[in-house]
């Protein structure tokens, strides 16, 4: 990756590479910034290649320099959650055995309880050396990421990856999704997170594209900054969407006019790192006329999935491989591969796999089958060569009574109630039917309550009885972790 993106940054010095908080910073600014924090590093701690480096730091200009200063150094980035408490950053610092961490101004002062566990360095009080630049000798194969999951079944796990991974991640969504330098993206997802990190920033830089940064999701900032004719390509998850959508409702007639004017003139918009409910998808649409191109993918395999840029795009639906990407559904109770349009996991074999899980060699061996493919824990379907994803195997699949329900499929029909915002099924443990389905529900109105007697009714129109849920639980939020995905694990002890 390294190679091909720093000529890129050259060849563009002169070009608007990201913009924050309103500040123009070029291509030629970008390298001769991570340029000065190499050095001073260098400088510092001597030669550190292969050692990992933690990164806490905003999204934004800071961001990126010191991330191309760590791969300058043949150093291992590890970015972690800009919001992360000390405490639980010390885990991150032990597990990766980093000895190095860097930071901004924003996060310095809260810090003082890891001095003496790693070396804390303020990337912001480093100035620019304009003439002096640093010469990298980085390979293909030097290891690049650890990228934490996101640990919601157990302890986050540590996800390695080299130069020639990370670029084979990049080049496949270049291509299918047809990056330019013409381009130009919002980007308010976390930067510790490979839908924020390569998808939304790195394939973009490594284009000659422009992006602009938003360290937080603020609606009224995010419309603003779509409105202004400046963009043409967004990235989201589903809870953004949702937001923005809740936006939109409570704008004037005069304004929605305006954002969907605007909205029509991007060249595309994208849905990913949680299920996109078809209610979303629609509505967005309406408000867009952007059918939402959804994707899928993981932080151990980048995206092996996507609904084509250019072909149909199909709502509940996943898409196709994509380039280099072979895709498999395996049956893991046959042992068999799956026949017609029966399930499986899914399971993968690409370039842009990973390299294994930092200092877990156990883990790692068993998240591969004996012929090579990653177990992705997903459950899939394959329909006319489109994929459609059931949910984890862990948590999204309910067996009961004989039956494998999926979670996601009755969470969809239960949005389709008018009282209910959100909800989120799940299965816990049950000596007659081996697990029960239960629902938790999030209403439009908190002042209101539910008749679940009359839902279980309605829902008796609209599916089979076994996949009606036996219990309620409401709430006044569900738990979700940095990108929107719903924490059902917590949700368990409600029942």
């Amino acid at each position: 990756m390294l190679p091909h993106i720093f000529k890129n940054i050259q060849t563009n010095a002169n070009r608007l590479a990201l913009v924050e908080n309103a500040k123009n910073f070029s291509y030629d600014e970008l390298n001769k910034s991570s340029d000065s924090i190499a050095l001073e590093l260098e400088k510092t701690f001597g030669l550190l290649t292969g050692k990992r480096i933690i990164l806490l730091i905003s999204p934004g200009f800071n961001y990126v320099a010191a991330l191309f200063a760590i791969w300058k150094l043949r150093a291992v980035a590890v970015p972690v959650f800009i919001d992360l408490p000390a405490e639980a950053l010390a885990y991150y610092v032990y597990d990766s055995g980093s000895e190095i961490l860097l930071t901004d101004d924003k996060r310095i002062n809260d810090l003082e309880s890891l001095q003496g566990q790693v070396n804390i360095i303020d990337v912001a009080t480093i100035s620019i050396e304009n003439n002096q630049s640093f010469i990298t000798k980085v390979e293909y194969d030097d290891n690049a990421l650890i990228i934490y999951t996101s640990g919601t079944t157990s302890k986050p796990k540590g996800v390695l990856t080299t130069h020639r991974i990370l670029e084979a991640q990049i080049l496949s969504l270049v291509k299918a999704w047809e990056w330019s330098e013409a381009d130009s993206i919002l980007n308010v997802l976390p930067l510790h997170h490979v839908h924020g990190l390569v998808n939304a920033l790195l394939c973009p830089l490594y284009s000659g594209a422009k992006i602009y940064i938003l360290p937080k999701f603020v609606s009224t900032k995010v419309w603003e900054i779509l409105c202004s004719g400046q963009i043409n390509v967004f990235m989201a998850v589903p809870t953004i969407y949702a937001k923005l959508i809740s936006d939109f409702d409570t704008a004037t007639d005069t304004e929605k006019l305006k954002r969907t004017e605007q909205l029509r003139n991007f060249r595309l918009m994208v849905s990913g790192s949680a299920a996109l409910p078809v209610s979303i998808l629609e509505k967005w649409k309406s408000i867009s006329h952007h059918f939402l191109l959804e994707r899928y993918g993981m932080t151990e395999i980048g995206m092996a999935l996507s609904n084509p840029y250019k072909g149909e795009r199909k709502a509940g639906f996943v898409g196709l491989p994509l380039p280099a990407v072979q895709v498999r559904l395996f049956d893991n109770d046959s042992g068999n591969l799956a026949e017609n349009e029966d399930s499986g996991e899914i399971q993968i074999k690409s370039p842009a796999v990973f390299k294994g899980y930092w200092n877990r060699e156990t883990a790692t061996a068993e998240s591969f089958t004996a012929d090579g493919w990653f177990k992705t824990g997903d459950l899939a379907v394959c329909i006319d060569g489109y994929f459609k994803i059931l949910g984890r195997l862990s948590s999204d699949i309910i067996k009961s009574g004989g039956y494998k329900l999926s979670a996601i499929e009755i969470e969809e029909t239960l949005r389709e109630y008018p009282l209910l915002a959100d909800c989120a099924v799940l299965g816990i443990p049950d000596e007659t039917w081996g697990e029960i389905v239960v629902a938790v529900l999030v209403l439009k109105d908190k002042k209101l309550d539910v008749d679940t007697k009359l839902l279980s009714e309605w829902l008796a129109s609209k599916m089979p009885s076994y996949k009606i849920p036996k219990k309620y639980r409401i709430v006044v939020d569900l738990p979700r972790n940095a990108m929107g995905k719903v924490v059902k694990t917590s949700l368990k002890e409600l029942f």
